[in-house]
């Protein structure tokens, strides 16, 4: 396993590890973990974390998986999971990172007209929180309701935290920017607002 210069280490290990620090240790983790430019591993971790998520929501509801090939059920099983990793998490992450960038600006626009964010993290930076802070999305794979919304609820405080740590923001403009991108990202992209309207209609 290689490492990157101050950034997040590479392979299976180091993505194993940076999901188990994010999740115990958010703070240290974009702290440490974040470095400009360095959008690659972060890239990588996101599909695995969506690739993590898909695995369990075919094993726990394949009946819930989109039949795209008619004559095999295991088949179509497959087709979805490389779409998912090849396809929808890539565009998925950048899609959420560009919301979350826009909202980080409209966050930091001051009282007086001016926009504060000369010591704001660039684009990249926010590339890499919304993909760490989707680490609790690998667990919210099996269809358990329940699960998805605490899942998704933990991921968007760690984008809460990470957002804080790599732009600087305060509390109040940290929750105006992370609601949105947390929405997309977490709510729709990882059905947990499907699954909070099933346990609001249970």
């Amino acid at each position: 396993m290689s490492e990157s210069a101050g950034g997040r280490p590479r392979g299976p290990r180091g993505i194993a590890r940076t999901w188990a620090e994010v999740l115990v240790r958010p703070r240290r983790a974009f702290a440490n973990g974040i470095t400009p430019g360095d959008q690659a591993p972060a890239l990588t971790f996101a599909v695995a974390v969506a690739a993590a998520f898909t695995l369990g929501w075919i094993a726990s509801d394949p009946a819930a998986m989109p039949v795209v090939v008619p004559s095999s059920r295991a088949l179509s099983e497959v087709v979805v999971f490389l779409v998912v990793v090849a396809l929808a998490a890539p565009v998925g992450l950048h899609l959420t990172a560009a919301v979350a960038t826009v909202s980080v600006v409209v966050a930091s626009v001051e009282f007086d007209g001016g926009v504060g964010l000369r010591d704001r993290g660039g684009v990249s930076e926010t590339v890499q929180v919304v993909a760490y802070a989707s680490s609790p999305m690998a667990l919210a794979g099996p269809a358990i309701p329940e699960l998805r919304v605490v899942c998704g609820a933990y991921a968007a405080v760690l984008l809460f935290v990470g957002l804080r740590a790599v732009h600087g923001l305060g509390p109040v403009r940290t929750v105006v920017a992370a609601l949105p991108p947390a929405a997309l990202g977490y709510g729709v992209g990882y059905r947990v607002v499907a699954a909070a309207r099933t346990l609001l209609g249970a």
